[in-house]
């Protein structure tokens, strides 16, 4: 279940997120057999600190303060996710000399740093006993999502308008933060 839960819920945070734009700017200058993989262990590597933090959190404090501070956080991740994303240059190394595989796992690895993706996948984790399943989930969920991206983009980009997949996202973290809080609750 843990697989599943931290799957979909990163797999919604990362629907509109500035890091599918970046896979779509990998895609049209590099070949795909160098983006997926470099994008894939990006993401191997954001959801392993993530998914180790929370553990770690989960772990250490009690059961109703992690489920208290999981609920307040897929609230405020909801409404972070209505702010409209901008282009964040900062995350962007510039210059890199590594060759496109290591400049794209670095490059995806530091955009994503802090992202609602990957502290998705750290409050998920906190409230899950199953590190390897919220770890593997989380990784896959954002890796479809962004796979995703490469087609959709082509297809759909001229047709979905940003906002609503962003509404659509924001919508599922608030009812997710609630229910979460209303079993407290209870």
């Amino acid at each position: 279940m843990s697989f599943f839960i931290a799957l979909g819920l990163v797999f919604i945070a990362e629907m509109g997120d500035k890091s599918q734009l970046l896979v779509l700017a990998f895609a049209a200058r590099y070949p795909l057999r160098v983006v997926v993989p470099a994008i894939f262990l990006a993401t191997l590597l954001i959801h392993f600190i993530s998914a180790s933090v929370g553990h770690l959190a989960g772990s250490v404090l009690p059961l109703f303060w992690t489920q208290l501070g999981a609920g307040i956080a897929f609230i405020l991740f909801g409404l972070w996710t209505l702010r409209p994303e901008r282009e964040d240059s900062d995350n962007k190394p510039a210059g890199m000399q590594w060759g496109p595989f290591l400049t794209i796992a670095a490059t995806f690895f530091l955009s994503e740093l802090g992202d609602k993706t990957m502290l998705a996948s750290l409050t998920v984790a906190s409230q899950q006993r199953s590190f390897v399943a919220v770890w593997l989930g989380g990784t896959l969920g954002m890796f479809l999502a962004d796979a995703i991206a490469l087609v959709a983009g082509h297809l759909l980009g001229t047709r979905i308008q940003p906002h609503w997949i962003r509404y659509g996202s924001a919508a599922v973290f608030i009812l997710t933060g609630i229910v979460v809080l209303v079993r407290l609750a209870v």
